[in-house]
């Protein structure tokens, strides 16, 4: 039995589990296509009637809940630009490409720098010597129990809600993602500028045709909604309760992949919103697994079924799971810091 506080057979390896799961590794033209029609065309029509709406005069109120079902299709669309990072929506590397390109300017994401961070996600995930690129920032306790009041005062905001699902998502989507660092190689860079030249372009059009008013208008809240919901998404299939982490030289691929990512039972509206991303355990056992197919996969193999589904009313315990205690090995809040850990907290 594999549960995510139990712990993995010891005959089974990520390997083992990953040639079991390897035929549903293949991209389906037709499926990737009907995907596309049914997240694209009501975009697009959501948009017009949004232009219309709001060229009328129609209060923010009455038309808020058109911005927010557009925003949810939104999601859909960033969860295809996610498989054509891994190349596994469409059977052609040339039209994952294509495609995540053009993803990525609705959604205001760089492709291949996008790609580079989360690739590197998917090898250092639940690994707390190797944190920081690709993830969601988390000091142990010791860590922050040492760290100077500067830095605790910087990590507390970054963990609140109000910064990581509100401010956080604006800066990162519009801001921070319109630049490139310089670790980054050639490819990331230009595949930057390119994605800014065609925010740049559908603006430049939007205000010759719409007016720029009326596009930010709706798009602001489209992608301020989209990109809280994203990264909620991000932040709770990490860190949970029951979560796995563990130094370098005890991590374990499998362990991290069926204990260290969330399966997130969402309802079924939501979940076809989110692309199955919810099911993030199977994801990262084998991530080549187009979202069309990790359904399929998890009813067909009993080993990821043992693993204990996170509810939406159970996810939300995650807002006070801010730190990792390595001698307790879970996630706790910063209330709970023993009074030891506390002084050393006010001394620092």
């Amino acid at each position: 039995m594999v549960t995510q506080t139990g712990g993995v057979p010891d005959e089974l390896t990520i390997h083992s589990l990953r040639k079991t799961l390897s035929q549903y590794v293949q991209p389906d033209w037709l499926k990737a296509i009907l995907q596309l029609i049914s997240a694209f065309i009501p975009y697009i029509v959501l948009w017009a009637i949004l232009v219309y709406l709001v060229n009328r005069k129609y209060s923010f109120a009455a038309i808020f809940p058109l911005m927010f079902l557009a925003s949810l299709f939104l999601v859909r669309l960033f969860i295809f630009f996610h498989d054509c990072a891994h190349s596994s929506f469409f059977p052609s590397h040339r039209a994952n490409r294509i495609l995540g390109y053009l993803a990525g300017i609705l959604t205001f994401t760089p492709f291949d720098f996008w790609r580079y961070n989360h690739l590197i996600h998917h090898g250092t995930y639940a690994d707390l010597d190797h944190r920081g690129i690709g993830d969601i920032w988390t000091l142990t306790v010791e860590e922050y129990a040492t760290a100077s009041r500067a830095k605790r005062l910087g990590y507390r905001l970054y963990r609140h809600p109000l910064v990581f699902l509100g401010i956080g998502p604006g800066y990162s989507f519009l801001i921070t993602q319109r630049f490139m660092h310089n670790r980054v190689g050639k490819r990331e860079r230009n595949g930057a500028a390119i994605t800014n030249l065609g925010i740049a372009a559908i603006v430049g059009g939007a205000s010759m045709t719409m007016g720029l008013k009326t596009y930010l208008l709706i798009q602001l809240p489209i992608i301020l909604i989209a990109g809280a919901i994203g990264v909620w998404l991000f932040y709770v299939q990490h860190q949970f309760e029951g979560v796995y982490w563990s130094r370098h030289k005890d991590w374990d691929p499998l362990k991290a992949a069926l204990k260290g990512s969330s399966y997130y039972k969402l309802p079924g509206v939501l979940q076809w919103f989110s692309g199955n991303i919810g099911l993030h355990h199977v994801h990262h056992v084998l991530p080549r697994i187009p979202n069309y197919k990790l359904q399929q996969c998890y009813d067909e193999s009993p080993i990821l079924q043992t693993v204990n589904p996170l509810t939406l009313r159970k996810s939300l315990k995650s807002f006070s799971l801010n730190l990792w205690d390595e001698k307790k090995q879970k996630l706790v809040s910063f209330k709970s810091l023993s009074d030891s850990e506390q002084t050393k907290v006010h001394s620092s």
